[in-house]
């Protein structure tokens, strides 16, 4: 969505402007809103940390064994988990999934520091929401974690059908929270994803560890106190 200067107020920090609409101001909508990456960015994944392991397997060996695009399926809910178990490997070979999905359970965890950032931001009135490429596992992630205390799991690739850093997903984002693109930040581990959301004007992050981050939002003037 575009903004009429006409109809907005400038809200100047260092190196940055966000621009809050008047429509924004009545319902006290705190700009700018911020959107998280998931897997590597705010938990630990246990794809690159334990699940080669689970399968007795390198990681090497894992990526030439599995199906080259049954995951990135199951992420854009193409598939669902029976789908999965039959194509995830190249080969057809039968797996343990409730297994695997106990493994993955297992090894989500908060990133070290990363949660109390999240509750220093919630705390200061921040609009948080997920912008993550993942299955339907998501809901494994809250039942351990229980992110949803700090944002709201809005945009997943297994429900809107999109992966980053696919241009459209990003516009999609700026269209249904109705703010410019300016007006958001998104974090992210990956560079690609973050160069994506830079080309269409989101301002980005890249995550590398939660104190980086906690300096990076500091000096875009966002409040990380508390």
């Amino acid at each position: 969505m575009s903004l009429n200067p006409s109809d907005t107020s400038r809200v100047s920090f260092p190196d940055f402007s966000f621009t809050t609409k008047k429509s924004d101001q009545l319902t006290d909508r705190k700009l700018p809103i911020l959107l998280f990456d998931i897997m590597d960015t705010i938990v630990r994944d246990p794809f690159y940390h334990d699940v080669p392991a689970f399968f007795r397997m390198s990681m090497a060996e894992l990526i030439e064994s599995k199906h080259p695009t049954a995951w990135i399926e199951f992420e854009k809910g193409i598939i669902d988990e029976a789908e999965l178990a039959r194509k995830f490997f190249k080969d057809g070979r039968p797996f343990d999934l409730e297994g695997l999905k106990e493994c993955m359970t297992r090894g989500y965890s908060y990133i070290e520091g990363v949660e109390q950032l999240l509750f220093a931001l919630k705390t200061n009135n921040y609009e948080m929401h997920a912008f993550t490429n993942y299955p339907i596992w998501c809901e494994m992630i809250e039942d351990k974690l229980k992110i949803s205390r700090y944002l709201s799991w809005t945009f997943c690739s297994f429900k809107n059908g999109k992966r980053k850093p696919d241009p459209d997903f990003y516009l999609d984002v700026v269209k249904h929270l109705e703010v410019g693109p300016g007006n958001c930040v998104f974090v992210d581990d990956r560079m690609e994803n973050v160069e994506a959301a830079r080309a269409i004007g989101i301002v980005g992050v890249q995550f590398k560890n939660a104190e980086m981050l906690r300096q990076d939002l500091s000096l875009m003037g966002i409040d990380v106190s508390g």
